[in-house]
């Protein structure tokens, strides 16, 4: 502030001041003002004698300000303006306008005194404030600020709808907000709350509304403290997360359990599995591992529907529950397996009793949605080495022990289904000798490993070889020749069987052109080469068969596909589309080893085949007994009703021979006519045969 002397006195110098003064008329038009006025309402230009003060406002104020200067002069009030101008620099800045009547000493009214000033910041600050609370207003998350005292001083609608009041003022009498503020009070870091600066802090917290019911919140607390460090208010906004926890602990409980029968998965029964290894080593115990299978829920869900193989499924957890220990922890880890956790220092002996207890518990026959259905299990027992011998992790020796289970419980399979099998090394080194069996087996038949060897097939009235089975034989590299027995199942489990089954077709079509075309069998000559379940679900077997036939220029008839009963029962309409089409085509379709199942005269009945091959086991003691005959006349009999030609199998003697031909069997095949041989070594014996 400048100060300037003159001859009257002291004045101050107005121009430095940061307000503008000016003076207008009775009708509000400028006859005075300051440089400040100049500066702030005019941008530093020329007074505009007779114009309104705001003459150089926002040109949408100019109007407003007018009316507003009427309406206050007409009522007597003193005029508060607020308007806009443009500096001299391009900026929009806000002004506020205050006048005041000037009387002389008899009051008459001589016009108006007033001032304006830059409230820019203030109503930049007042918009800001409202936008934050319209903001906070309209916000999901509940939003309060409570003074040193406890009391609330700003609410949003969210905080009022959550503690189930109207008006803020009702908060300080809400039990439930002194509750919350009590818990969060009890949860915030000891260091938030001793801190003599301002801070903040995130967390969870339970919280129990107006309707009883508990919430989840997810709390975010400002603390804002004075300069000596006194708390002067809290700030906070709550997140309700009740919805998103539930949902969260769902998605997680759906992500570990199965939802057919709310057991553990797999992953949570690895997981488990896994600290009871860690608790049982420290105690140096055994844990034991029970791997179930049902037999055959595939024949449930064909014959029944899979509605009821679900309710068995069901009814399998059920049992399960019943059958074990109340400690014992059960999973269900696939379609049909389950496997239960023992621990408490469980020994060989006790794990094999639970086992044979469990697979009593779930044998018998069930009643199900009004389908009588019947059950069985196959279970393999593994127990753990409380030594850890070989230093693994709890995860993978967790790992290790299911697949050991799973082992051994495959053996049960093999050995007749419903029974128990403990695992022993002894399966560890079958199962690790099948794996890298598995393995090399993928590269057998890009190896040139594979080689089929053929079997005579000779009619029992003309002697004459009518057609020839193909039989698989793998040169293994290291372990010398192997036969079909030995590899066939591991094909059949790894899917190998399928590119390995239309090598076999296409090679045998390929050796009956060539014999064919040498002149050392006849144009009635057929091939026979076994087909597995497996191949005949691939869709599109049936194409690459008649593709195989067409491409070697051979005559549906010299191809005969064998079939066992294993493939052909089970009302598999894939199967039973696929025979069809090749019988069709003209391939000749042949019932493997007849007899020995337990639904020969129902494969005879629902599947329309060319062949019936009587099993060897049937026809081994033709000729020396005779106790056979009547058996083996009926079935011959039934064939030929049925249209199918019957071929013996295992004949290894004259008399046998003798004994079919009486009986009315139409060929032979056995070791009498020839062993299976190479293609090379096969042709010397087709030139020996008569034609």
């Amino acid at each position: 502030m400048m100060c300037i002397a003159s001859g009257t006195g002291f004045f101050i110098s107005m121009s430095a001041l940061p307000v503008g003064l000016f003076e207008t008329d009775l009708s509000g038009r400028l006859v005075s003002a300051d440089e400040s006025f100049r500066a702030l309402a005019l941008s530093g230009g020329a007074l505009p004698i007779g114009s309104a003060p705001w003459a150089n406002a926002h040109p949408g104020d100019r109007a407003a300000a007018e009316l507003a200067w009427r309406r206050l002069r007409e009522a007597g009030e003193p005029v508060t303006l607020t308007f806009r101008v443009w500096t001299s620099a391009g900026k929009l800045v806000w002004l506020r306008l205050d006048t005041a009547a000037k009387r002389d000493l008899f009051g008459q009214h001589l016009g108006y005194t007033g001032c304006v000033s830059d409230i820019t910041e203030e109503i930049h600050q007042r918009q800001l404030s409202e936008r934050l609370t319209g903001l906070i207003g309209a916000s999901p998350d509940a939003v309060l600020i409570i003074d040193r005292h406890g009391s609330p001083t700003f609410t949003n609608e969210a905080a009022r709808t959550l503690f189930g009041v109207d008006d803020a003022v009702d908060l300080v009498r809400e039990p439930a907000m002194r509750n919350l503020l009590q818990t969060l009070r009890d949860q915030i870091p000891r260091e938030v709350l001793n801190s003599t600066d301002s801070g903040d802090w995130n967390g969870e917290a339970v919280y129990r509304g107006p309707d009883g019911l508990s919430r989840t919140l997810n709390v975010t607390v400002y603390v804002e403290r004075g300069p000596d460090g006194a708390i002067e208010f809290w700030a906070g906004q709550i997140r309700d997360i009740t919805t998103a926890k539930l949902l969260q602990a769902e998605l997680a409980h759906q992500a570990t359990h199965d939802a057919l029968t709310g057991l553990p998965n797999r992953t949570l029964l690895l997981r488990t599995l896994a600290d009871a290894l860690d608790r049982a080593r420290s105690h140096r115990q055994q844990i034991g591992v029970l791997f179930l299978d049902l037999d055959r829920l595939k024949d449930v869900n064909d014959n029944a529907g899979h509605d009821v193989g679900d309710l068995l499924l069901a009814s399998i957890a059920g049992r399960l529950a019943s059958a074990t220990r109340p400690a014992d922890v059960i999973a269900r880890i696939g379609g049909d397996e389950f496997v239960v956790l023992c621990e408490g220092g469980i020994d060989e002996q006790a794990a094999l009793e639970l086992a044979e207890r469990v697979r009593e518990a779930l044998t018998g026959r069930l009643m199900l949605s009004g389908v009588e259905v019947d059950i069985s299990v196959s279970i393999g027992v593994a127990l753990s080495n409380p030594m850890n011998p070989l230093g693994t992790t709890a995860a993978e020796e967790a790992i290790e022990l299911v697949r050991n289970a799973d082992t051994a419980m495959y053996r049960a399979k093999r050995r007749g289904r419903s029974r128990c099998e403990l695992f022993t090394e002894e399966m560890m080194r079958t199962a690790r000798l099948r794996k890298s069996l598995s393995s090399a087996l993928e590269q057998a038949i890009a190896s040139d490993q594979m080689r089929l060897a053929y079997q005579p097939i000779v009619s029992t009235h003309t002697g004459r070889m009518v057609g020839a089975e193909a039989l698989l034989r793998w040169h293994h590299p290291e372990r010398g020749l192997l036969m079909p027995r030995d590899f066939v199942s591991l094909a059949e489990e790894s899917g190998v069987i399928v590119p390995m089954g239309d090598w076999v077709i296409r090679e045998a079509c390929k050796v009956a052109r060539a014999w064919i075309d040498a002149g050392l069998v006849d144009r009635s000559f057929s091939v026979h080469v076994n087909v597995s379940g497996r191949q005949m679900s691939e869709p599109p077997f049936v194409e690459r068969v008649i593709a195989t036939v067409r491409d070697f220029d051979l005559s549906p008839q010299h191809l005969t596909l064998d079939f066992d009963e294993s493939t052909l029962c089970g009302d598999q309409p894939t199967t039973t589309r696929a025979l069809q089409a090749l019988r069709r085509f003209g391939v000749s379709i042949a019932l493997d080893n007849f007899g020995i199942g337990v639904s020969s005269l129902t494969a005879l009945r629902d599947y329309r085949a060319d062949i019936l091959k009587l099993d060897g086991s049937i026809a081994s003691s033709l000729g020396h007994d005779g106790g056979n005959d009547p058996i083996v006349r009926s079935i011959i009999q039934l064939a030929h009703a049925l249209d199918m030609k019957v071929v013996a199998e295992w004949v290894t003697g004259p008399d046998q021979l003798y004994r079919l031909k009486v009986l009315g069997c139409d060929m032979a095949q056995g070791f009498l006519f020839g062993e299976p041989c190479p293609p090379e070594t096969f042709a010397d014996v087709a030139r020996s045969k008569p034609s």
